[in-house]
């Protein structure tokens, strides 16, 4: 299930209206239905050393899960408020260049019970994974996250 040009221009206009966002630089790079993968420049994103400052990386992870929900939502034609509840991250290694993150469902986890969840209760919640990767396949971050969804009023 990709997601639809419309739905991904909407994402994007959201994610726009952040302040931080838009001096993050951050861009919606892909979803394929089962993940999403936000990006960003280093150069708006650097610290006092040189590399990707971790506030960034945290932002750019916890986004990239929110913006997962909100798509997977809309694609099936439901609407809510989407917070996330709790989140730890690890920080592996160093970022020296332009960063993506990549969002999905965590191991168990299923978009499409999330969203039953959501039509039948009003409510729901999930548990996501998102990862910075380095150009060599290891990571230099991790998310794991537990985000809430509250039908829209």
């Amino acid at each position: 299930m990709h997601a639809p040009p419309a739905a991904l221009a909407t994402l994007r206009a959201e994610i726009d209206r952040i302040p931080l966002t838009r001096a993050m630089g951050l861009a919606v790079e892909g979803f394929d239905g089962d993940a999403l993968t936000l990006a960003a420049p280093l150069a708006p994103n650097v610290n006092d050393k040189g590399c990707a400052f971790g506030g960034s990386l945290a932002s750019l992870m916890t986004l990239a899960g929110w913006g997962l929900l909100e798509l997977a939502l809309e694609a099936r034609a439901l609407h809510a408020d989407i917070y996330v509840q709790d989140s730890s991250i690890r920080y592996i290694a160093p970022v020296w260049h332009d960063f993506r993150a990549i969002a999905a469902a965590a191991p168990g986890e299923s978009l499409d019970a999330f969203a039953a969840a959501l039509a039948e209760r009003g409510k729901a919640r999930l548990r996501v994974h998102c990862r910075v990767p380095l150009p060599d396949g290891g990571d230099a971050a991790t998310l794991d996250a537990r985000f809430v969804a509250l039908a829209a009023r």
